[in-house]
């Protein structure tokens, strides 16, 4: 075994330990978080022959560089990294380089308990940074349309109803043109009628219905300089939204685009029948990635996304319960995956049901057709090929059960 090295990555600075076969000492150093350090950082590795560096993340400007260098990445999970310190404490002690001689001696000793990271290809990297970038101003949008929509519950209840979502563009105008009450006072059907045309309201509601839902919500008695802090709030929030809305929809059609022409894209397309489901169909393939050697077995995607139940054994205690050591966000996106289909797909339905007269419950049947489709699309991912309900053996098999 050649030698093997771990780093304690930071913002600032990096923590490198380097053993030989045995666990003899090479090196031991800190480098700075600069293009200078990363270069002697690698060079180090390079001159010391290492064929294995452990770091406690999966991604990164480093683990890039480290991954473009040729350097084998051993990504090992922060809580393993805590849970095996009272193993090697003894031996080492403790000092700040503590977690670089930990992490290099899982890597040495406990190399096969953890899978390399297998870079994905260019096409995947944008997808993931775009469909990720996504996910989290989706996130925010959730928190400010929260907060407005609480301001509006406080003091003008009216505002929050009278169309279907608080943060869709056409209640952000009219929250961005009437932010409290009194901006409403000279509002009538045809100036609201006005209003929608402007701002191509796609709605059913005609102006003397949404009026009617404006003005039928019961009103707040509050003082003067309480409503005006409040329509500050609500103008502050909107200004706010309304970009943050308008990148979401950008975003959305640069991943809608990105995934058609994705070399992988048709196979995970193909698992959804509506063409809004390509975000969910983005962000498999964005979280799964393009290298079939990251997942070699169904059994190592499903654990990763989160639909295998762990075994908790313990005397007589043996138990199978929820994993909660996964990719969080593939598992979210396996769920929809479940959740969608289980509404339009026979056999997907089936299986749900299946699971639910069993007294599985709604989240647990969500999994357990989960875990069913990540079969598929393992073989479907590996295979190159888009899913074909002609070649589904077992949906051909209800389907004939059914006439």
């Amino acid at each position: 075994m050649g030698a093997t090295c771990g780093i304690d990555w930071a913002s600032d600075w990096h923590d490198v330990h380097i053993t030989d076969g045995q666990g003899a000492l090479l090196a031991a150093e800190q480098f700075s978080h600069d293009e200078r350090g990363v270069i002697a950082l690698i060079k180090l590795l390079r001159d010391q022959r290492v064929e294995c560096c452990a770091i406690e993340r999966p991604d990164g400007l480093l683990v890039g560089r480290l991954l473009a260098a040729g350097i084998p990445v051993l990504a090992i999970h922060p809580n393993q990294v805590k849970a095996a310190r009272d193993r090697f404490r003894a031996a080492a002690g403790k000092d700040d380089r503590f977690d670089a001689f930990v992490l290099c001696e899982l890597a040495r000793t406990d190399r096969h308990r953890f899978p390399m990271l297998a870079p994905s290809s260019d096409e995947t990297l944008a997808l993931k940074t775009l469909v990720r970038t996504r996910e989290d101003l989706v996130d925010t949008r959730v928190a400010l349309a929260n907060q407005l929509r609480a301001q509006l519950q406080a003091f003008w209840p009216g505002a929050e109803q009278i169309f279907a979502a608080i943060d869709s563009p056409i209640a952000l105008a009219f929250l961005e043109r009437y932010p409290s009450p009194t901006d409403t006072r000279g509002l009538g059907e045809k100036r609201l009628e006005s209003f929608l045309a402007r701002n191509a309201y796609s709605g059913r509601r005609t102006p003397t219905e949404l009026l009617t839902k404006l003005r039928s919500a019961p009103n707040a008695i509050i003082s003067r300089l309480e409503q005006d802090a409040r329509r500050s709030a609500v103008i502050a929030l909107t200004a706010t939204l309304r970009p943050i809305v308008e990148q979401i929809s950008q975003l959305t059609r640069q991943i809608a685009s990105a995934t058609r022409t994705h070399p992988d894209g048709a196979i995970f397309l193909a698992l959804f029948r509506d063409p809004n489901s390509i975000i969910t169909a983005a962000g498999l393939l964005a979280e799964i990635g393009d290298n079939r050697a990251r997942y070699p077995t169904n059994d190592s995607l499903a654990a990763d996304a989160g639909q295998a139940p762990v075994t908790i054994q313990s005397g007589k205690r043996n138990n199978a319960t929820f994993r909660w050591a996964c990719d969080k966000r593939l598992r979210k996106h396996m769920s929809v995956l479940a959740d969608s289909t289980r509404h339009w797909h026979p056999w997907a339905h089936d299986v749900y049901q299946r699971a639910r007269a069993r007294g599985a419950s709604h989240p647990h049947a969500l999994r357990i057709l989960g875990r069913a489709w990540t079969r598929i699309l393992w073989r479907c991912w590996q295979d190159h090929t888009p899913y074909n309900a002609t070649q589904h053996h077992a949906l051909n098999t209800l389907l004939a059960q059914k006439g």
